[in-house]
Parts: structure tokens; C-alpha cells; sequence
């Protein structure tokens, strides 16, 4: 089996604590020479300066990509556009360009009335400044707020028509939701990469509600699976095979490149790259 690239997603610290676990993640991740890893926002862009505080250290002490994400939610253009500049300025090249979740409150995105629409519109104006690397995101069972699986695909290909390189998809729980939706994208005659998006389990309770957030099936064999893990105490154990069983079938099945949603928890992440036979290269230097 090909051993395929990786790269690895992480969310910006809010406590004194949840920085040690930050630099930890990345200290256990780097080694295994990513091809970048990616911090979020939080929700409703609450997060936008930890984001950039984040991904400027990481990027400084890893010495690997860092690619931020940037959406349009609760910031006017040029704000939006200053947060760029602010990355650009610090070394990263890199931004996940996302339209962003409603704000608290909200349970539908709403504009700001000076902000950009859409991420379309975005990805347009990063595209145009020309120093970017723009990823964007890619939904294999349909957005939430699409009307049908044509209208997400055609949608996907306007964002990559504005200027975006790269997708990286929503989470899924079998391989069959990513090849199809790649075949599907092929057919519409989308031929950027786009890069399946996993998530090991390292909580089944949590993993199903986020799930059930955004649509992603949830198998009914999975539930029986992890009522029986629990009941025995090996939930990691069972974690660790689906995530490994999934990744080896995708590249089985062409897929050259990976990207987990380590949720600052990298045993469960590391050791299904292991399995994958992606080893340690290098070292994290000079964490603070």
C-alpha cells in the first residue's frame, strides 16, 4: 500500500492548559513531516486572534506550513482582509477560506452588512492578492444548507473557479461517502485535489453529536459497535481499527493525501499513521 501525505488539523487555545495541550499535539505530530497543519476558528469566528496567534507560533517553532482559516462571519472586507494580511505578514501562506458557522444565537449565517456574502466571494478576494495557498471545504454528503448533492457540487466548483487549490472534506464513517462524492466531482469536471478529511474517535458520544450537527451519517452498525466497546473497555481499540480500516481502503482506492481532525488529541491520530506506515522524519524544535 502507497503511504499516503498527511496533514493535521488544530484549534487555537483558550486556557493556560489547552496551550500545553496545543504545543504537546504538535510536538507528537511534526515528526511525522505533515504536509501542513491547519488551525481553526472557533465558532462564529470567536477565536479570530487566538487563530492568528496560533498559527504564527506553530508555524515559527515547527518550522512546517501552517494553513489558518479565515471565514466571513462578523467582520467587515477590509477587517477580513487585514486578518490575511496579518497572516501573510507572520509567515503563513496558507489559508482554509470557509464562509464560518452562525454566531451564537444565530441558526442561520447572516452577512455582515460591510462583510463578504459567501465564500466564494472570499476565496475571489484572497485570489486576487496573490500570496495564498487557498484551501476551502468540501461536503461528501451535502451541505447542511444545500438544497441537493448537484446544487454542493456545483457549488464546490464555483470556489474553485474563484481561485482556491486545494479541498479538504467534512468528516465521514465509511469510504463509500468519499468516493462517490470524488466521482461525482469528477463528472462535474472538478480536477483540483480534494482530500478526504477524517476523524479518529477518541469520544463516540461527542463524535455522534457533531456528526448529527452537520450531516454526516451515522452507520447503525457504528452504535452497536461502540456499546459493545465501552461495555468491554476497549473503545480505543476499536477507534484506533475503524480509523485505520477507513484510511487503508481510501488509499486502496487512489487517495494519496489525508487530513485529520486531531481535536488537540494526537495518540488516536498518531497511531493510525503509524498503521498507515507514515513514521517519525524529524523533530519539534524550540516549543514555548
Amino acid at each position: 500500500m502507497t503511504t499516503p501525505a498527511v496533514s493535521f488539523e488544530v484549534f487555537p487555545p483558550k486556557s493556560v492548559d489547552a496551550a500545553f495541550k496545543l504545543w504537546d499535539t504538535a510536538q507528537a505530530l511534526a515528526p511525522l513531516a505533515p504536509r501542513f497543519f491547519s488551525v481553526t476558528y472557533g465558532a462564529g469566528g470567536t477565536t479570530r486572534d487566538l487563530t492568528h496567534d496560533s498559527a504564527a507560533v506553530l508555524h515559527r517553532t515547527s518550522g512546517l506550513p501552517v494553513s489558518a482559516h479565515l471565514t466571513c462571519v462578523g467582520a467587515s472586507v477590509a477587517e477580513t482582509m487585514e486578518v490575511a494580511e496579518k497572516f501573510h505578514a507572520a509567515g503563513v501562506t496558507d489559508i482554509v477560506a470557509l464562509r464560518g458557522d452562525p454566531q451564537q444565537g444565530d441558526t442561520r449565517f447572516t452577512p455582515h452588512p460591510e462583510g463578504f456574502a459567501n465564500s466564494v466571494e472570499l476565496i475571489e478576494a484572497l485570489a486576487l492578492l496573490d500570496k495564498f495557498t487557498i484551501r476551502v471545504g468540501a461536503y461528501p454528503e451535502s451541505h447542511p444548507d444545500a438544497v441537493s448533492q448537484h446544487a454542493n457540487i456545483q457549488y464546490l466548483k464555483r470556489k474553485f473557479d474563484a481561485g482556491a487549490d486545494e479541498a479538504i472534506t467534512q468528516f465521514f464513517f465509511e469510504a463509500e461517502s468519499f468516493l462517490r462524492f470524488r466521482d461525482q466531482c469528477a463528472a462535474a469536471g472538478i480536477d483540483k485535489p480534494i482530500v478526504p478529511g477524517i476523524l479518529p474517535i477518541t469520544n463516540w458520544t461527542s463524535a455522534r453529536k457533531f456528526a448529527t450537527a452537520c450531516g454526516t451519517t451515522i452507520p447503525a452498525w457504528m452504535d452497536e459497535a461502540y456499546r459493545a466497546a465501552e461495555r468491554d473497555g476497549r473503545t480505543e481499540l476499536l477507534s484506533t481499527s475503524l480509523c485505520t480500516e477507513l484510511c487503508s481502503e481510501l488509499v486502496e482506492e487512489g487517495v494519496d493525501a489525508l487530513h485529520f481532525y486531531t481535536l488537540n488529541r494526537p495518540d488516536l491520530t498518531r497511531d493510525v499513521c503509524r498503521a498507515l506506515g507514515v513514521t517519525p522524519q524529524s523533530t519539534l524544535l524550540n516549543v514555548a
